[in-house]
């Protein structure tokens, strides 16, 4: 196995355009566990560990750039208020020393439909930043994942950062695991109301061959609350509203029966989840004025 270690950005893609089969490895929380168990054997690892910018982030007025490299833990303590979402899906991450390597541009890059941070990612409405010598594009979450594990990343590009609004509103994710700690998700679901358009987002993991938004969910709850004034006048959610908005989440579902769940209990337990956030979503909009829920 050839190791490669750039050891700036430039470097990098270089290496990655030269070989386009070379597999980053960074935090190597997923990957060192596919080499020590003998499930993958790449002819070339390029090693991101010295490439510095990959693990710094800007904190702008209306937009976060999250370096791929930065870790979970720093997510949690630093930039809980501007991603609220990002900072409870990551907390769910494995253990500290996990959090401690484990970054969001890592959980992309694996694509698994399992993936914690994607659920919170795609209610956020983030964009990926992939580039390549031949230059850098965005990508709207939802369209960087092309089936499981798998993304929509070119042979020869490597993700750069990731580009998250800044909240505007409350933000929730909840997962359903088989112990309270260090899990896989069975299922789970982000939520987060945007106030300045009014809009509502949603994201779905663990339940189809990709991280999913409900977006027949979204479309009916952004009626409800446009109808019912209830942006205005922070109104509680109809319970039928509630009811409706959690079997739309359920049906956007394409789950399998696996080790960890069946696919009903995934459908059961997504609609669960999607009334449990809205009611937390919602109590935490009406009772501050709109404030981002970030505990």
């Amino acid at each position: 196995m050839e190791f490669l270690r750039p050891a700036g950005w430039e470097e990098a893609l270089a290496a990655k355009a030269a070989h386009p089969d070379a597999v980053p490895l960074a935090g190597g929380t997923d990957l060192m566990v596919e080499l020590n168990f003998d499930h993958r054997r790449p002819e070339r690892l390029l090693d991101l560990s010295r490439v510095r910018e990959l693990y710094e982030w800007e904190n702008g007025a209306d937009t976060v750039r999250l370096g791929a490299a930065v870790p979970y833990s720093a997510v949690i303590e630093r930039l809980r208020p501007a991603l609220p979402g990002l900072a409870l899906a990551a907390h769910t991450v494995g253990s500290p020393q996990i959090r401690n390597r484990g970054s969001v541009g890592g959980n992309l890059g694996t694509a698994s439909p399992a993936g914690d941070a994607h659920p919170a990612l795609l209610a956020a409405g983030a964009r990926v930043e992939a580039a390549s010598v031949r230059g850098t594009r965005l990508i709207p979450v939802e369209e960087f994942y092309t089936g499981p594990k798998r993304n929509a990343l070119a042979p020869d590009e490597l993700i750069r950062a990731v580009h998250i609004d800044v909240a505007d509103g409350p933000q929730q994710f909840a997962k359903v695991g088989t112990r309270n700690a260090m899990v896989i998700a069975v299922c789970a679901f982000g939520l987060a109301l945007h106030p300045a358009t009014r809009t509502v987002r949603t994201g779905i993991g663990s339940a189809a061959p990709t991280p999913v938004r409900a977006r027949e969910a979204e479309d009916f709850l952004g009626g409800v609350l446009a109808e019912g004034g209830h942006w205005d006048t922070g109104r509680p959610v109809p319970p039928s509203a509630a009811r409706r908005f959690a079997e739309l989440a359920a049906a956007a579902c394409a789950p399998i029966d696996d080790v960890r769940g069946s696919a009903d209990y995934r459908r059961h337990a997504v609609g669960v989840l999607a009334r449990r956030t809205l009611h937390w979503t919602w109590t935490a909009y009406a009772g501050n004025e709109g404030g981002a829920r970030c505990a």
